[in-house]
């Protein structure tokens, strides 16, 4: 089916043909958007102790870097230009920014990462840089520059807080009115400068190193694995130097440690506690407590949604939430499923019992709302 917010491209053209290969410009992505949030509620958001926000200030060549949440005296003090606001995870706050990335449930939510919103003076921004992850620009109030550059120069701005390109060549440039939308593959360079005030909607799609994938797989391993057995060596045999670390030992030790095997298995719990593990800054509020014949009712009468906050994914019969994982069947593991997939169960279905009773103890834990 041809997407309207892809320029009426299939999905699957879209991945076959720009996807993490090149940049794509849809005018009239969005018709009309850039109301959902003013510059006033951004900065309100910026107040907030449970929001990551920061501001990125840009005077006579060199670069500063605040980290919030602000007081709302700061944004008073503020200079005409220079400036831009950032704000992530607006997703979390706001259920129409929550709204719009369902448009691009055609990219798995494994890799989806939050929906960040700028707000930036005429000529302010964050200068030119690149990223190591895929986001589609979507303009909101005003209009924005953005230049892209092909290049291969990666030199960066030394001792400034932020990944600042040294050199930027400008290849191509467009300006971005309300709706338009421009998408961009990782690792291309690009500079966005706000024409006016203007307010932009990235929505990225996360990409950890393998690093990183390796460190936490490593952390996650260590909580789970476990060998038998202690380091015996009933064989010694007597050293010349006694602080020598010995072939023996080595042998043994190697011996030990092969027994550390994985499988597909235990690396999608990993993927799913790792991928839906909340943010630092996120805190969970907790409902007044109802019992379960109460909870049943609201839950027949109004249907329940996952927090904005949430993170709910599934493999196989695991389903994941929130750092969390349950093993389920039948029923149950449907409804789980149609829960992650759809962030939302109607009112009027008949539930299973035990699909009803954890879905109280995630509403318990503020992970759900009815």
């Amino acid at each position: 089916m041809k997407l309207p917010f892809l320029g009426g491209i299939t999905a699957q053209q879209f991945i076959r043909e720009y996807w993490q290969k090149k940049p794509l410009l849809i005018r009239g992505a969005f018709p009309g958007f850039g109301d959902m949030l003013t510059p006033d509620e951004l900065a309100g958001l910026a107040c907030e102790d449970d929001a990551q926000s920061r501001l990125v200030l840009h005077s006579r060549g060199k670069w500063k870097l605040e980290q919030g949440p602000f007081d709302e005296d700061r944004f008073a003090q503020l200079p005409e230009k220079g400036w831009s606001l950032l704000v992530q995870g607006v997703n979390n706050f706001l259920p129409e920014a929550d709204e719009l990335l369902h448009q691009f449930d055609f990219i798995p939510r494994t890799r989806l990462d939050d929906l960040m919103v700028s707000l930036a003076p005429d000529g302010g921004g964050v200068g030119p840089h690149f990223d190591s992850y895929d986001v589609f620009l979507l303009q909101g109030h005003g209009k924005r520059l953005w230049r892209v550059s092909s290049q291969q120069d990666m030199e960066l701005v030394p001792n400034a807080p932020l990944r600042i390109l040294k050199n930027f060549h400008t290849d191509e440039e467009w300006v971005l009115e309300p709706g338009d939308m421009l998408y961009l593959p990782p690792r291309l360079a690009h500079w966005g400068i706000a024409v006016g005030e203007c307010m932009t909607w990235s929505i990225g799609f996360r990409a950890p190193s393998a690093q990183e994938l390796a460190t936490q797989f490593l952390v996650y391993m260590q909580d789970h694995i476990r060998l038998d057995g202690i380091y015996a060596d009933p064989d010694l045999q007597p050293q010349r130097h006694p602080a020598q670390i010995g072939g023996q030992m080595l042998r043994k030790v190697r011996e030990m440690l092969q027994g550390v095997r994985w499988n597909s298995d235990d690396i999608a719990r990993f993927i799913g506690t790792y991928l839906t593990e909340p943010k630092a800054h996120i805190v969970f509020d907790v409902p007044r407590r109802i019992g379960l014949d109460k909870f049943r009712a609201r839950l027949q009468q109004d249907g329940i949604q996952l927090d904005l906050r949430s993170q709910m994914l599934f493999y196989g019969d695991f389903v994941f939430i929130n750092g969390e994982h349950v093993q389920e069947a039948g029923d149950t593991l449907q409804c789980l499923t149609a829960l992650a997939d759809h962030r939302a169960i109607p009112a009027g279905l008949g539930l299973p019992e035990p699909a009803v009773a954890l879905l109280h103890q995630w509403y318990g834990a503020g992970y759900l709302q009815l």
